[in-house]
């Protein structure tokens, strides 16, 4: 449950239009909602600003078809991050206003518009066409907490000269999201050209010696860009929800 549905609950008593009896009702899984399989954390928004985020891989569509269910009265946006295709369809057909991304693999339930919460612009770059899909899950999870993204893709360092034509979109940005495979260079490029906060995402894209994206987590924990912060391997999610907070912090 998010602060505007809270207010509006009590609003509503205030006012007697609602009864109380009614509004407990609406309350009584304010914390959290055991319901066997999970327990829902409906507490979240309220404590952190953003809806609990279901992680699709390893549930059944019905998991997610029940989790969301619970959180689909108290949330304006649900996401589910890692859902295959047909797991999405499954879902739909029990929430037709849901929107399935199947690049980024990802679910998104929104009731109403969301409001423009940043200070500023987030961008996401990525290196290869290999890492959009990565960086397309940054861009949506950044979109559904109510930022503006702007993207830049295939700008790896292979061809440098693609990556400076996009600079003075680089230098307005108030957060950066950086994605790459391979030897990881990318995000240590950017980050020696710009002042702002750059969050490297490298990805699992790359030959047998990339380990499954470990050289370029390894290059980007190494890099001599001291503005570079790292998430996990393929966690466009975490990349771009990191951004997000960034992005609200207010001024000191």
């Amino acid at each position: 449950m998010n602060l505007k549905s809270l207010h509006e609950i009590l609003r509503s008593v205030a006012e007697g239009a609602r009864s109380i009896d009614d509004a407990a009702d609406a309350l009584k899984h304010l914390a959290f909602e055991d319901i066997h399989y999970a327990h829902i954390d409906h507490h979240r928004s309220l404590r952190k600003g953003f809806p609990e985020v279901i992680f699709g891989q390893g549930k059944t569509a019905d998991q997610i078809a029940g989790i969301i269910e619970r959180m689909h009265p108290q949330e304006d946006v649900i996401l589910a991050t890692r859902i295959d295709a047909e797991k999405a369809r499954s879902v739909m057909a029990r929430f037709p206003e849901a929107n399935y991304h199947s690049d980024a693999r990802m679910l998104i339930v929104q009731r109403r518009e969301i409001p423009v919460l940043g200070k500023g612009i987030i961008v996401v770059v990525c290196a290869g066409t290999s890492d959009i899909p990565v960086a397309r899950e940054a861009c949506l999870t950044a979109q559904a907490m109510g930022n503006t993204v702007e993207s830049v893709f295939d700008v790896g360092v292979s061809g440098i000269h693609r990556l400076l034509s996009h600079k003075d979109l680089l230098s307005r940005a108030s957060v950066l999201v950086v994605v790459a495979g391979m030897e990881g260079a990318l995000p240590s490029v950017v980050g020696g050209l710009v002042d702002r906060p750059v969050i490297a995402v490298p990805t699992s894209v790359g030959y047998g010696a990339s380990l499954g994206g470990l050289t370029a987590l390894f290059a980007m924990l190494n890099s001599c860009s001291s503005n570079i912060a790292v998430v996990n391997i393929d966690n466009g999610f975490g990349a771009g929800y990191m951004a997000s907070v960034i992005n609200r912090t207010p001024e000191a």
